[in-house]
C-alpha cells in the first residue's frame, strides 16, 4: 500500500506564509513527499519552490508528484542545515520546516522507523550515513546508550532499558525492531507496559534522533535560514515534541527581543491543530506551528 503524507496545518500555513513579491521563491526545507510544496504551488501560480530533502527515495516521490508544475519545482538532495549554509544572503521569500518524520518512513521505507513491523534496525534518513540504529543498539556502551535514551527520548527508565539491551546482546545480536521492542517491553515495570503509547516509543525516538543528528541540526539551520530570508519574508517551523520546539522557541524569542530586533514573532503562542484536523489526521495531534517575519538584516561585526 502507498501512503500519502497528510500535510500538517495547511490552512494556518496558507494564512501566515503569503508571498509578497511578484516572483517569489519558497524553500520547503523538509520536502518529504511534497504535501506542503504541492499546496503552495497549487495556491500561488507564480511561486517557485526548492524542495530540500536528504532521502533520495522519498524525494523521488516528490519529484514525480510535482511534475505538473514543471520548472517551478526544484528538488535538492541535501540536509537542510547544509543547504542553508551554502545559500546566498536574502535569497528567499518563504521558508518552511516541518520537523516531523513522514508517514512514508514509518509505513513504507522498511528502515526500522516503526517498532511494530519487524524491520531491520536502520533508521537512517540518509542511507549513506555511516551510523545506523543497529550500531547504536549493538555497539554503544551501557552508559552512552542510557544517556541517549534519556536525553533524546526523555525516558524515565533509560538506565533499565540500556542495561537490558546490553545484557541481551551479550548472547545474541539485536537485529530487528521486534527484537528491540520486546527487550524494552520486558525491561520496564509491568504498570509501564500498558500506557497509551508502547513502552518502546520513546527509546525508538531517541535512537532515531541520535542516528540522524536531528536536534543538532535545528538551531544552525534556522540561523542560516534567517540569513537567507529576505527582509519582509516569513519562516515557519512545525515541531512535534518539546526537544524540537525548545530551541526554535528560544531562538525566535532572542532575535525578537534585541535592542534592534531582527524578527517579529507572528505567533505569540504556537498554533496547534484543531479537533477536526486531529480527527482526520491523528499524527497532527502533538504538532506546534511557529512563524516569524524578518524585519531587518543581521548585523555583521568585523566584516
Amino acid at each position: 500500500m502507498n501512503y500519502v503524507h497528510t500535510s500538517i496545518m495547511p490552512n494556518e500555513l496558507l494564512t501566515h506564509l503569503v508571498p509578497q513579491s511578484s516572483d517569489p521563491i519558497m524553500v520547503d526545507a523538509t520536502c518529504g513527499e511534497g504535501g506542503h510544496t504541492h499546496l503552495f504551488l497549487s495556491t500561488y501560480p507564480n511561486l517557485k519552490v526548492i524542495g530540500v530533502d536528504r532521502d533520495r527515495e522519498i524525494q523521488e516521490k516528490a519529484r514525480v508528484r510535482m511534475e505538473e508544475f514543471g520548472p517551478r519545482f526544484k528538488p535538492v538532495n541535501m540536509w537542510f542545515d547544509v543547504f542553508f549554509k551554502e545559500a546566498e544572503d536574502s535569497s528567499f521569500d518563504l521558508i518552511l520546516f516541518d520537523l516531523g518524520i513522514s508517514m512514508f518512513h514509518f509505513n513504507e521505507s522498511q528502515r526500522g522507523f516503526s517498532l511494530r513491523k519487524g524491520e531491520p534496525l536502520d533508521m537512517r534518513l540518509d542511507s549513506e550515513d555511516a551510523i545506523s540504529a543497529f550500531d547504536v543498539v549493538n555497539r554503544y556502551d551501557e552508559k552512552k546508550l542510557a544517556n541517549v535514551i534519556y536525553a533524546y527520548g526523555e525516558e524515565r527508565y533509560s538506565r533499565r532499558i540500556a542495561r537490558a539491551i546490553v545484557q541481551h546482546r551479550k548472547t545474541k545480536t539485536i537485529a530487528t525492531t521486534d527484537d528491540l521492542a520486546n527487550i524494552i517491553y520486558k525491561s520496564v515495570p509491568p504498570a509501564y507496559r500498558y500506557q497509551k503509547i508502547h513502552p518502546a516509543t520513546r527509546t525508538f525516538q531517541a535512537i532515531r534522533i541520535e542516528v540522524n543528528h536531528e536536534l543538532d541540526r535545528i538551531e544552525p539551520a534556522l540561523t542560516e535560514a534567517l540569513r537567507t530570508l529576505k527582509v519582509g519574508g516569513r519562516l515557519a517551523v512545525i515541531t512535534f515534541h518539546s526537544l524540537e520546539d525548545r530551541p526554535v522557541k528560544w531562538l525566535f524569542k532572542n532575535l525578537a527581543q534585541e535592542d534592534r530586533p531582527m524578527l517579529n514573532v507572528l505567533t505569540k503562542k504556537p498554533l496547534v491543530p484543531g479537533e477536526e484536523e486531529i480527527a482526520r489526521n491523528p499524527a497532527a495531534r502533538s504538532s506546534k506551528l511557529r512563524v516569524v517575519e524578518k524585519i531587518r538584516e543581521e548585523e555583521r561585526h568585523g566584516a
